[in-house]
């Protein structure tokens, strides 16, 4: 993950997070406020993912900008049937609902269940030098004993 917009929640650069696709694919009603989910871009669907805290469920009433930098703080919306609000966590540098409004629930990929610990990250980042030439595998051999038959 990268960018200042869940300071201080996640680092600007190198934190690494382990994410729940399934739960939401099989249940795509158990999104709960304030639930951290990644998400892609309503921006730039086909380049860009994003990650974002859930304001606002569908039904839901909103203050479309708390921190009155785009709107007034007394504008309110109701978040309609099959979207979210989203917001990054440091709103001072953070594009979300506030710019492009309720976000499709479509968009969303899964939800963030935990952080890596730090000095985890630290080997992986150091040891991902290494990965490329070790995975992804380049070629499958599949080994047989030939006086074994199977029946």
């Amino acid at each position: 993950m990268t960018g200042p917009s869940m300071l201080p929640t996640f680092a600007v650069d190198g934190e690494i997070v382990i994410e729940d696709n399934i739960t939401y694919r099989l249940f795509p009603d158990s999104l709960k406020r304030g639930d951290l989910i990644v998400a892609k871009s309503p921006i730039d669907p086909d380049n860009t993912i994003i990650c974002k805290r859930v304001i606002g469920l569908p039904g839901d009433i909103v203050c479309v900008d708390p921190t009155g930098e785009y709107a007034p703080t007394t504008e309110h919306i109701k978040v309609p049937k099959g979207h979210i609000w989203v917001s990054g966590d440091n709103a001072s540098f953070s594009r979300d609902s506030r710019t492009y409004g309720p976000m499709p629930k479509g968009l969303v990929i899964g939800r963030i269940v935990m952080r890596v610990c730090l000095i985890l990250s630290f080997a992986v980042l150091h040891m991902s030098q290494f990965l490329p030439k070790i995975w992804p595998p380049r070629a499958i051999t599949i080994f047989r004993n030939p006086t074994t038959t199977i029946e």
